[in-house]
């Protein structure tokens, strides 16, 4: 009997210190898991060959002189353009070095009663034009600031028409040489495409231009102020190695 008294208390004991165990297991704190670190952003590299298209707006002002000594007056020939451009680039630190050849369809025309001759019209028709640039800028990673400058041509046809009559009375055309400085900013959209805009003005020699008959010959002056807007396919990986 003494002994199943015994027992019989032991076991109680246990069973008032399970509660006891229970508890002390709830107590004990949930370990919170860890943050996962944050990804950081890929750095592009602006660095190799890329090939794109362009398309705007362009306008052409020109001043005629007739005989380099009577002024005819000036107009701005105005209209639409599209072409596409090729180059490279060297990305150095946050320095971005680049080569820019372009080449552009365009449609600025415009014309003007003249000054000296007013039973005339002088029209200019600018219908191509071409750059070649050197470009220096700074990348904001995904984002490109650049100054360019460099070579530029036009191509040209110019005009004198009757007033009375709108027939042609002579015609000529010519290529000429000049400067261009310019500014842009582009943007990378993907891991090789990237999208931009541009401003450039074109400082375009003076031109003797020759007609026919006792139309005799102006000399013509010519800047060109041109916004676009830039769609590049980068060749190889944009992301720093």
């Amino acid at each position: 009997m003494k002994t199943i008294l015994i027992l019989t208390a032991s076991i109680g004991a246990l069973g008032a210190a399970a509660p006891s165990f229970g508890a002390d297991l709830a107590e004990q704190p949930v370990k919170a898991r860890a943050a996962p670190l944050p990804v950081a952003a890929p750095i592009i590299d602006w660095s190799g060959y890329y090939l794109g298209v362009n398309g705007g707006w362009g306008t052409s002002r020109n001043c005629w002189d007739f005989n380099r000594l009577t002024s005819e007056g000036c107009h701005d020939s105005a209209g639409g353009t599209v072409g596409g451009q090729i180059g490279y680039r060297w990305h150095i630190f946050n320095m971005v070095y680049g080569i820019e050849g372009q080449g552009n369809w365009a449609n600025f025309n415009g014309s003007n009663v003249s000054t000296a001759f007013p039973a005339d019209t002088i029209g200019t028709k600018t219908d191509a034009f071409g750059l070649l640039t050197g470009h220096i800028g700074y990348a904001f990673n995904s984002v490109l600031l650049y100054g360019k400058g460099g070579a530029a041509l036009t191509s040209n046809t110019y005009r004198v028409n009757s007033v009375a009559t709108g027939t042609e009375i002579g015609t000529n055309n010519d290529v000429r040489w000049g400067g261009v400085l310019g500014a842009g900013a582009e943007i990378s959209l993907t891991p090789n495409w990237s999208a931009g805009v541009e401003y450039n003005h074109l400082f375009m020699q003076r031109s003797n231009i020759s007609f026919p008959g006792a139309l005799g010959a102006d000399r013509v002056h010519q800047d060109v102020d041109l916004i676009t807007a830039r769609l590049n396919y980068k060749f190889g990986s944009p992301f720093a190695k």
